[in-house]
């Protein structure tokens, strides 16, 4: 099973990536939970003993925890710092989201997590969402509407947790298969509609405002919180599967770029909701 997240798609926390690691007893939603695993792509061969050293022992829920809390900080650093001196330069902050999102591409292709790769893109994707919020902010009807974005982020997170832990939301093949086809979907439609406002002016398709556009804006909260579905049960995977240390930091960036996913989804549906 690949998750639809690019980060995970292209590393060993999918199972058919053959990616060589260590062999690690399944955990309880994990290998021996799940009908349709696959071999494990982090076993070796019967003649080879795993090797651990500090840097590639098993990776823990605490190691995942740790990293996605630190890219998640630098974030939050990166955004107060634009929220208080980039709100009025929106130029500048779009060329660090899209410095963002290049880094982001790099890291996704490598085979390799780069922590500094990593905490640059969540440092510029901070400075380009503290500053677009800021800027929001200071719309009288967008006054408070950021604040209401982190608040809904995060109740979908903590939801989706609940709902993934209790086994409410089973992540299986057909699962995922959905999600891919409906994400691919959605972004498609959101080309098209940037592609009619640039060269028809006005609304687009109306994906922006009415009734329509907050359809479409609710349709965009829940595939974030059904990619948060994917990203734990890949997190899951890769620790009962023995997963190397340093593949916690693609487990941060893989939920730090749902994340970021969502907010800006919830924000736009905020701001429709308040036009």
């Amino acid at each position: 099973m690949r998750s639809s997240n690019p980060v995970f798609s292209r590393r060993g926390f999918s199972r058919d990536t053959g990616y060589a690691g260590f062999n690690a007893p399944p955990q309880a939603g994990g290998v021996g939970a799940d009908p349709y695993a696959g071999a494990n792509p982090y076993a070796q061969t019967a003649t080879q003993a795993p090797q651990y050293t500090p840097q590639t022992r098993p990776m823990t829920m605490d190691d995942v925890v740790v990293r996605t809390a630190f890219t998640l900080g630098t974030v939050i650093v990166g955004a107060v710092v634009g929220w208080l001196y980039l709100s009025d330069k929106i130029g500048f902050a779009i060329g660090a989201g899209i410095a963002a999102m290049v880094l982001g591409f790099i890291q996704s292709f490598k085979r390799k997590p780069s922590p500094a790769l990593i905490l640059g893109y969540a440092a510029l994707e901070g400075l380009f969402l503290g500053a677009l919020s800021g800027n929001l902010n200071d719309l009288p009807k967008m006054n408070g509407a950021p604040m209401q974005a982190v608040l809904g982020t995060m109740a979908v997170f903590v939801a989706m947790l609940i709902a993934y832990k209790t086994r409410i939301v089973r992540v299986t093949a057909r699962f995922t298969r959905f999600l891919m086809i409906a994400t691919l979907g959605f972004v498609l439609l959101s080309l098209v509609n940037v592609l009619f406002m640039a060269f028809g002016g006005g609304d687009g398709l109306g994906f922006r405002s009415g009734g329509l556009g907050i359809v479409f804006g609710l349709v965009g909260v829940v595939l974030g919180a059904l990619f948060l579905a994917l990203d734990f049960k890949q997190v899951e995977d890769g620790i009962a599967y023995g997963a190397p240390r340093e593949e916690s930091w693609l487990a941060a960036f893989g939920l730090t770029t749902t994340l970021v996913w969502i907010y800006m989804e919830m924000l736009r549906l905020i701001s429709i909701l308040r036009d």
